[in-house]
């Protein structure tokens, strides 16, 4: 009885047909593109610029090409934080593997090891970044970070800033000299 009056329904082919789309949609937003509100001040100004708790910035994250095309110094991402799993922090990559880079508060160099970023915020004095954990596992890394999409008024590209040569010097990579 039920089901005779489901098939006899007008509507039910539609829903039949949207309901199909779901693993589509679903496919897209985990491994394409979605979107993320920005917390916090660890990236100002490049995102929330006006320090109000009650204005955040909404980006536009992109995943297609994260293991495909890997990564730039002075590209923005999403990670895991690497102490906080549960937490999705928003940082800049600083420096790549074979880099040797200086941190903000320790006088020595790190080489950053394959397999792994060093990451900071725009706003060194508001970020736990790697000045505070270190080298990240490029695995931690989620999605890139291409456009603000809200404010309005901010809507744009997001930049990607060059690291001083005083701070970072890139080397090539080469596996056999960072490997223990």
């Amino acid at each position: 009885m039920l089901f005779a009056k489901i098939r006899n329904n007008p509507y039910t082919p539609y829903v039949i047909n949207a309901l199909t789309w779901i693993p589509v949609a679903i496919f897209f937003v985990d491994h394409g593109y979605s979107y993320a509100a920005i917390d916090g001040r660890s990236m100002q100004p490049t995102f929330n610029p006006d320090s109000n708790k009650l204005s955040r910035d909404i980006v536009l994250l992109e995943k297609w090409s994260l293991r495909k095309d890997g990564f730039e110094r002075g590209q923005v991402v999403t990670l895991r934080s690497p102490i906080e799993p549960n937490k999705i922090l928003t940082k800049r990559i600083i420096a790549l593997p074979g880099d040797t880079v200086k941190p903000l508060r320790r006088n020595e160099e790190i080489a950053v090891p394959a397999g792994h970023v060093w990451v900071e915020g725009d706003e060194a004095f508001h970020s736990k970044d790697s000045n505070s954990f270190g080298t990240v596992p490029i695995g931690l890394i989620t999605a890139k970070v291409t456009r603000i999409i809200y404010p309005f008024n901010r809507f744009g590209i997001v930049e990607k800033k060059t690291v001083g040569k005083e701070r970072v010097k890139i080397h090539v990579f080469n596996p056999r000299v960072m490997d223990p």
